[in-house]
Formats: structure tokens, sequence, C-alpha cells
């Protein structure tokens, strides 16, 4: 199982060696994705399979879901995308936020879901979550769980966020040195100190507590939370899996975080701390969204691929002090129009197949020695990159932020080292310390309403 000591660091040591193609363009349409995904779906027994996952996420998202839970003040937006909204506070409250030292009285409602049951027992869960958050207004979530003897967790900050950065609003942060002695939140991770011991998080609960300036109808709204619970075993290395659906590649714009090395100090100066917010601006830009001109009117005119620093500005969490929140960079995604994200782990390449062949590219996370990808060029603590496809014979096709410029982006790297450096839960760093491994993590970013296949894969993977 996995230890919540080695905390991931998105903050990659990387040198990247070039090899690529020419960047194709960023306008395409949720129409021409789902074309893409008339393929079959995934197979009966890869559902089975997944029933057997040690990995369970689950989500809030329906009219009947919001109406399962506790409301206190809150009103259900419905619609479409059906969401939780102020109607009447039930409370103010004087927040102090430490990144800018300001105290603000804020009018606040609260949501609080029903105890969800963790189909396998948890030593890690991660909630993320898809909102709209109007200048002046921010949610915070919060986590609490039943351990297998019994006992309770406190009530964890696992995020306090909002879309802007404005005068008006908070600093969307993470909180620091939350423990009870038996569990702790590591940023945006929640994990059982002592696994070996046996412990285990059985149920949990969310909290939403939706806040505005007093007087104003403005009010944030949340249209999905959710979180991904998991016990998986430690190891070095995972079984190797036979190639499946292989033999497609998604056509994603291609950015560089290298060229942006430098580049506004204030969030983490750019270049290999930028892996995250330039995979997901990737991705988005796959779906046919970006920022508009005014948005990036505050973005140096002499910067290339501007996007990529509103991604990195509107990803950045100041306690973490760095673009690579989990949850932050899926809240992010889904501020465009009709678009969700969400944090998860995948248990095996077949998994990944199927949301590539459904024209659903993936955002991973892994850390590694040079010596163990050959083609990267570079070792790394953490690293996020996108997986746009597969070659005939199973091997990776990936586009990798940590290379020296938008051209070199397309990788192909052997499935079988992908594999391994992507699922496993330990490994050796350069030092020959034993540490963690990300297990999967992965991020996916998918339309509110995805195509027939895209939505039966999805299915099949607990995300509705």
């Amino acid at each position: 199982m996995t230890s919540s000591a080695p905390r991931r660091t998105v903050l990659a040591a990387a040198l990247a060696a070039a090899a690529g193609a020419a960047t194709p363009s960023a306008q395409a349409a949720d129409a021409a994705r789902t074309s893409e995904a008339s393929a079959p779906a995934a197979t009966p027994q890869a559902a089975a399979r997944r029933s057997k996952s040690l990995v369970d996420y689950h989500s809030w998202t329906t009219t009947t879901d919001w109406h399962k839970g506790r409301a206190q003040g809150t009103g259900i937006t419905h619609g479409a995308r059906p969401g939780i909204h102020i109607v009447h506070p039930v409370g103010t409250l004087d927040y102090k936020d430490p990144h800018t030292g300001r105290t603000t009285t804020w009018d606040y409602a609260v949501w609080t879901s029903q105890a969800h049951s963790l189909k396998v027992p948890a030593t890690e869960v991660i909630a993320s979550w898809n909102a709209h958050t109007p200048p002046g207004t921010w949610i915070a979530v919060e986590l609490r769980g039943t351990y297998s003897d019994g006992g309770h967790t406190p009530w964890y900050v696992m995020g306090r966020w909002t879309a802007g950065d404005g005068a008006s609003d908070i600093r969307r942060t993470s909180v620091d040195d939350q423990k009870d002695g038996r569990s702790s939140v590591s940023t945006d991770t929640f994990a059982i100190d002592a696994p070996a011991g046996g412990l285990r998080l059985t149920s949990y609960q969310l909290r939403l507590t939706l806040h505005r300036k007093p007087g104003t109808p403005l009010t944030p709204t949340v249209w999905r939370v959710g979180a991904m619970g998991s016990d998986l075993p430690d190891r070095f290395e995972v079984p190797a899996s036979r190639p499946g659906q292989v033999g497609r590649e998604l056509v994603v714009p291609r950015y560089s975080q290298e060229i942006h090395k430098g580049q506004y100090p204030e969030y983490d100066n750019g270049g290999e701390a930028w892996c995250s917010p330039t995979s997901s601006q990737m991705i988005i830009e796959y779906w046919g969204r970006k920022p508009t001109q005014q948005q990036l009117s505050w973005v140096n005119p002499d910067y290339a691929d501007p996007q990529v620093c509103h991604a990195a500005r509107h990803t950045f969490d100041y306690q973490y002090e760095g673009c690579g929140n989990w949850p932050f960079n899926a809240a992010y995604a889904a501020t465009y129009r009709d678009l969700q994200g969400i944090v998860t782990r995948l248990t095996s390449l077949t998994d990944l197949e199927h949301l590539i062949h459904a024209g659903l590219p993936v955002i991973t996370s892994q850390s590694f020695l040079k010596m163990e990808l050959d083609g990267a060029g570079y070792g790394t603590a953490g690293h996020l990159m996108t997986v746009i496809g597969f070659t005939h014979n199973g091997d990776i096709v990936a586009n990798d932020p940590a290379s020296p410029d938008n051209a070199a982006v397309r990788r192909i790297y052997k499935r079988r080292q992908f594999e391994n450096i992507w699922l496993r839960t330990k490994r050796k760093n350069a030092d020959g310390k034993v540490v963690g491994g990300s297990g999967g993590v992965c991020y996916l970013y998918f339309p509110a309403q995805p195509a027939p296949t895209q939505h039966r894969v999805l299915a099949e993977l607990g995300i509705r």
C-alpha cells in the first residue's frame, strides 16, 4: 500500500531531448472529437476487472445527488448541469487570507454529502470539483472519513478555491499541517499515516461551503464534487500488459513548458515547474476551448503561447507555491464552457487504451530516473505529460511538455517502461532511497455531454 510520507512533487528536473513533428491546429470542436469516438465500447470483461479494482471514484453531479445531501442555505440549480448555489446565507465568517494578510467578512452556505462507503477501504483519497466562482466568491471543499476501527477523522480542508485572483478574491490555497495522529493531508491528498498497520478509511463525506461578499446576489455554483479512494499495494514493478486497442493517435496541440523558463516568478518561474498547467492547456484546446484575447491581455506580448502562462496563473496554489495541485488543475479545466475535469487513478494500460480509443486523451503523473524512460532525456521526481495515443505495437505516444520547443513535444515511449514508471507505487531515487510513485494518478477532462462511447468507457471507470 502507499504511504503518506513521500508527497509527489511536480517540479520536474527536465532537460528534454528533441524529437517530433509540426504542431497541429488547436481548433477542434466537440463534434469532431465525438465523431472520432465511434469505436465500440470497452468489453464486459474490462468492466468486471474494474469491479475488482482497488480504486473507487465517486461523484455527486445530478439533481438526485444534490437532494441526498444536507443543505444549509443552498439550493439546486437545474438544467443540463445541475449544481448547488447559495439561496440564503446561514451566517457570516471572517477569513484572514494567509497570503494577502487581509481579513474579510463573507456570507456562507453549506452542503454536506451523505456518507459514501468505499468499495475497497482506502489508504489515500483525493477530492476534485468543478465550479463557477464569479469575482468575490469562493468555495471550501472538506473531507471527513470513518476509519476501519470505527473512529472518525476531523474535517480536513482539501482546498479553498476560486477561479480568479482579483482584488475581491481570496488566494486559492491548500492547507498544510492537517493531521490527527492517524492520517494527514499533504497538499491535495489524504493519506493514512501507517497503512502497514492495517488501518483504512471505510467511508467519507464531502462538505462544500460556498462564500460570497455580504449584500451581493452573486454566488458560486458547484456542478461536480467527487473523490477517488484507493488502496494500492507496495510495488516497484507492475505486471506487464499485452497491447489491446492500439494504433490510434489523437490530434492534440503541442506545448512546451521549457520555452516559458524564467517567466512569471510569482507563478513559480515557468519551465520545469509548469508541466501540469501546460498539459492541462493541451487537453483544454483539444476540446476546442481556450482563453479569450481579453483574458490573455495581462500576458507579456513577447511571450509565445500566452495561454500556457494563463493556465499557470489560474492553477497556482499559493500555499504549495506551485502549479501542480492536482484538483486545482481539474477545476481550472472545468472553468471552460461545458467541460469537466476530475482526478482519479487508473490501474492498467488497458484502461488507458480504452480511453484513447474513445477519443479521450489522459494526463498522467509519473516519476523516474533518466535511465528508466528511453528517449525522455531527463529524470524527474514528479512530472505530468499527456498520453495521446498508442502505436500499432502498443508503445505510448505522448505529448511531453518537458521538451525544448513545441515541435519536440510529441514522443514515443516504450510501453513496458512507461507502464512501470506510471503505475508503480515505490521506486528508488537517484540517491538509492526508496520513495513513492504516483500509482496511476491521472487527470481526465471531458465534455459535459460526452459521446455515447465516451460515456460508456467513463462509466466503466466509475465516472459519470
